[in-house]
């Protein structure tokens, strides 16, 4: 199979990845407020939760999930209880803290719980899993393609959303200015549990 045949996956994934919601407003708090190498753990953990989950739904745990709605409201319920915090705690936060060593960015395991608790998640991978299941006539093989390729596209989409953060640590200056971006970054967390409500 030549690299052509990866190609509309490679772009599913792209623009699945680099636009805004939840983890792309995470990395960019995250860069502002604590650099980008102090950021790796939740961008790691947001790409290995996200590729963990493109695997389970070629194994066939996705439509299990969605297939149960009172399971389905559990996980909407807690996620957005843990969406609305990290939401409140960023609009509360002030100016960054790229060398303190008392602040904490949100971890490894938090990044993958977060992600596992989002049923758009799981609905977006499951489509994955569909559309892309021609590719290969083996779910495990189906698992591993779909999880490396949503890895990758994670990693690096969330790099770019965490530099953005890192940029504009360096371009404000006052306290006033944080205080508008950190509530901006707020409401655009909080915003971005709507379409998991209202799909």
């Amino acid at each position: 199979m030549s690299v052509t045949h990866f190609l509309p996956l490679a772009l599913f994934v792209l623009v699945s990845t680099i636009t805004p919601g939840g983890a792309t407003t995470l990395a960019t708090a995250s860069g502002a407020h604590f650099g980008y190498r102090r950021s790796l753990p939740l961008m790691t953990g947001i790409a290995a939760g996200l590729a963990s989950m493109a695997a389970s739904a070629a194994a066939g745990l996705g439509t299990l999930i969605l297939a149960l709605p009172s399971l389905q409201l559990v996980m909407k319920l807690v996620g957005s209880v843990y969406l609305l915090w990290l939401a409140w705690k960023i609009s509360r936060s002030g100016p960054p803290h790229l060398n303190a060593k008392v602040a904490k960015p949100t971890r490894f395991l938090g990044a993958v719980w977060l992600l596992w608790h989002n049923p758009k998640g799981w609905a977006m991978t499951l489509g994955a899993a569909a559309s892309f299941a021609a590719l290969t006539g083996n779910p495990l093989q189906l698992g591993v393609l779909l999880g490396g390729f949503f890895a990758v596209g994670a990693l690096l989409s969330l790099s770019l959303w965490c530099l953005a953060g890192l940029v504009l640590a360096r371009l404000l200056r006052t306290d006033a200015q944080w205080r508008i971006l950190n509530s901006g970054l707020g409401v655009m967390l909080a915003a971005s549990i709507a379409p998991m409500w209202f799909e």
